[in-house]
């Protein structure tokens, strides 16, 4: 149910949208309708890593791994990335990879560092790995920050952002830090520059560093600042969200259940 702030702000009849930020001061909510900000509530103070969502939310703390608006621990300890693939993955600062089957953790396998998760697809230093029945395969490059499914598989790396077509190719030279997409969305950002993909790369001019970005009816970002970022047809709007520095942001059309 909608507080009574948020009903003031985006409407009786309109179910807003959650956005949720992870960050060292832990998880913020943030109530949004298309371009207006209404409630924003920290949920949680325990240190957020990374956030995933797929018809529920997934929260990597350095306690355990969060799952629902409940924010129930689910005992698989410290995390630094999630992601869903079918089912909940999280990956451990040693490494540890595990599937959440049954609401219970079922380790897959142990990789170098794991920076990010999304879909099948990990993130690492070592390059990126697939998630397979049989574990993980390695599936091309070298240390990769970033990675995002979409429409077509993209990694950020710090040499450039790559697609996968025949191999990994390259799409734009750079420091990239992250990417996102959501199948007809994508965006990249190093720490002074913020690309959409329209048919092709197009700059974005923006005074701030995307940290992350999040889709829903509108394009979310989150600068490194910690200054909400939403996408209007004449540019950017800002809102100050008061969290420092952000690790990750998604968001979901309605409130989890």
């Amino acid at each position: 149910m909608s507080s009574i702030d948020e009903k003031r702000v985006h409407g009786a009849n309109t179910e807003p949208t959650a956005l949720f930020v992870a960050s060292d001061v832990g998880l913020t909510r943030v109530a949004v309708a298309g371009e207006r900000v209404g409630e924003i509530e920290l949920r949680d103070r325990r240190p957020a890593r990374d956030l995933a969502v797929d018809g529920k939310l997934a929260v990597a703390t350095d306690e355990d791994v969060l799952v629902g608006e409940a924010l129930e621990e689910s005992g698989f300890g410290p995390a630094t990335a999630v992601g869903f693939d079918d089912e909940l993955v999280a990956a451990a600062p040693d490494g540890r990879v595990a599937r959440r089957i049954d609401d219970e953790w079922h380790d897959v396998s142990t990789l170098e560092t794991i920076n990010a998760i999304d879909g099948d697809l990990l993130a690492t230093d070592g390059g990126i790995h697939r998630l397979t029945d049989d574990g993980l395969t390695h599936a091309g490059l070298d240390a990769v920050r970033d990675v995002a499914v979409g429409d077509v598989p993209r990694a950020a790396t710090a040499t450039g952002l790559y697609r996968l077509g025949n191999g990994w190719m390259d799409d734009l030279d750079g420091d990239f830090r992250m990417v996102s997409a959501d199948g007809e969305r994508a965006h990249a950002a190093t720490p002074s520059e913020f690309y959409a993909h329209d048919d092709e790369w197009q700059p974005i001019e923006i005074e701030r560093s995307v940290a992350a970005v999040a889709y829903a009816e509108l394009v979310y970002a989150v600068a490194a600042d910690g200054t909400l970022l939403i996408g209007i047809d004449d540019g950017w709007r800002d809102h100050p969200l008061g969290i420092g520095e952000p690790h990750a942001l998604v968001a979901m059309d309605r409130k989890p259940v």
